[in-house]
């Protein structure tokens, strides 16, 4: 599985990339603009990411405006919604208009921060992944 989380605290990320470990390798991104030419560079590649994990608050480009950049990044690549990245919103951000305009923007999943193991393999099964491990 290709996953690429985008988070500009490294504890965080690292947080998430050792939850990840067992189902694949984590690339990293710490802002929207290295997460947009990640995506670019893996679609273009024909290998293009089932997960990303996405931090809202980060320097230069935000969470939210990478999500839409990312969307239109796989929609001129001729890939179409439910077929591109499962996104995963990952932010300490828990008020409606965030929740609302991620959705609104096709993220698949949204979780509050501190992020628990458990809570975490919960949300990616309800978006599709099979994560059948010991938690």
């Amino acid at each position: 599985m290709r996953i690429l989380v985008v988070e500009d605290e490294f504890i965080s990320r690292r947080l998430l990339c050792r939850y990840l470990e067992p189902f694949g390798e984590c690339d990293i991104a710490v802002n929207g603009e290295e997460a947009l030419e990640a995506v670019r560079t893996a679609i273009e590649a024909g290998e293009h990411y089932d997960l990303i994990c996405l931090d809202i608050m980060m320097p230069g480009m935000d969470g939210q405006e990478t999500l839409k950049s990312i969307r239109g990044v796989e929609e001129s690549h001729g890939i179409s919604l439910g077929r591109g990245a499962k996104i995963i919103m990952i932010t300490s951000l828990e008020d409606h208009r965030n929740i609302r305009a991620a959705f609104k923007s096709f993220a698949d999943g949204y979780l509050v921060k501190p992020v628990e193991k458990k809570k975490f393999l919960m949300v990616l099964s309800e978006v599709g992944f099979d994560f059948s491990i010991p938690l």
